[in-house]
């Protein structure tokens, strides 16, 4: 039952373009690289950020400054016609390819990730047998909840990307305001600062890490991956059924992973991958970023 805790490099194709960039750190929004499954995924720099919130639910607090490294990230979360493309299956509640993928569980979220490594020749980060993550492996994985927030905050300190007032989040997100009761096609409201589409809304975002509700007050100072045990995963975001302050950067919710097919899931939750850049391709997106600065 949910827990609503909160109101070959070769092979890729990268694609540059202009974008306005947000400050401290400076990303390289403007680079992508288009990988097998059809699906864009934006290169997010190595930084740091204050995580979490001063004045909001406990599991929130406290505020914690966190270093991330760099990883690349899918622009949008996984869409329907691609999880279909690499699994064979569509569970989502609200059919249409273009939608982010929903009512999948955790469990299914990283067997995609190990399927979508696996078809493009690369190491599957998770064991099959216990499910733990390899983040030195060369695949696809959940990002941490600490890349997640670093990647929704673009740079920015506000409630949402975009600033502090949840009466904006209607031009910027679908949520229980704006979306008629149902999840919708991924892309249409502008992306954040750092180039990424519906990070705010639309369905839930399943991360890697168990869910602490104390978790922030041990965590440690870079690259937290999250408690080593728990009962539940964490979910990250907001969906189409979320009120405002669920959708903010620091708004945390968790379910179970479901590791049986009895286990059912929302239909608001989906998810996206991420995976560690090769060397090679590290060292080309500091370039982009170098002269993209100059």
């Amino acid at each position: 039952m949910r827990v609503l805790t909160s109101l070959a490099f070769s092979g890729l194709l990268i694609v540059c373009g202009c974008r306005e960039q947000a400050a401290n750190p400076e990303p390289v929004a403007s680079t992508r690289v288009k990988t097998a499954c059809g699906l864009e995924m934006v290169f997010i720099p190595s930084g740091q950020f204050v995580m979490g919130v001063s004045e909001g639910p406990i599991d929130a607090k406290p505020t914690h400054p966190v270093k991330v490294d760099a990883f690349l990230m899918d622009q949008s979360p996984v869409i329907q016609e691609v999880y279909q493309r690499v699994t064979g299956k569509n569970p989502s509640r609200q059919k249409n390819p273009k939608n982010p993928v929903e009512q999948v569980n955790w469990s299914n979220a990283v067997k995609f990730c190990n399927l979508r490594s696996l078809q493009e020749g690369l190491a599957p980060c998770y064991d099959p047998q216990t499910w733990e993550c390899n983040f030195d492996a060369t695949g696809y994985r959940l990002p941490t909840e600490a890349e997640w927030e670093y990647a929704c905050r673009a740079g920015t300190t506000n409630a949402y990307y975009f600033g502090d007032q949840a009466g904006e989040l209607k031009s910027h997100a679908w949520f229980d305001g704006n979306s008629q009761s149902k999840p919708h096609p991924v892309g249409h409201w502008p992306p954040n600062p750092w180039g990424l589409l519906d990070m705010t809304g639309n369905v839930w975002e399943w991360c890697n890490d168990f869910y602490g509700a104390k978790y922030y007050r041990t965590s440690p100072g870079e690259n937290p991956r999250g408690p080593k045990e728990g009962e539940k995963r964490v979910l990250r975001g907001g969906a189409w059924s979320s009120q405002a302050e669920n959708c903010a950067v620091w708004a945390r919710n968790c379910d179970e992973a479901g590791f049986t097919d009895v286990c059912l899931t929302m239909d608001s939750d989906g998810f996206r991958c991420v995976r560690r850049p090769a060397p090679a391709e590290l060292a080309s997106f500091a370039g982009d970023h170098k002269a993209g600065n100059k």
